[in-house]
């Protein structure tokens, strides 16, 4: 599997704007891996309408419009859901 990227801002030897990078090393590799994976997922709770706690941001709730709750907790590698709403 090849895995591409954008190149860093102020990167020195690009010859054009749009020059995309080839990883030699997969993601899960790195050790920036867990916060570029949650800064992910946390855009995609959000756009799905969950709000982020900003007491523990691992922690996200939805209100549905029927007044149910739905509540998300990341922990290392697992996901907690629990809701009063199917």
């Amino acid at each position: 599997m090849e895995i591409y990227m954008d190149a860093p801002l102020r990167y020195h030897g690009l010859t054009s704007v749009n020059t995309m990078c080839k990883l030699r090393k997969a993601l899960y590799g790195l050790k920036q891996s867990p916060w570029a994976w949650f800064g992910r997922f946390t855009k995609v709770m959000v756009c799905l309408g969950f709000k982020q706690s900003q007491g523990d941001h691992t922690l996200f709730v939805k209100h549905s419009e029927s007044g149910g709750v739905i509540v998300l907790l990341v922990y290392v590698d697992d996901i907690i859901v629990t809701s009063d709403d199917e």
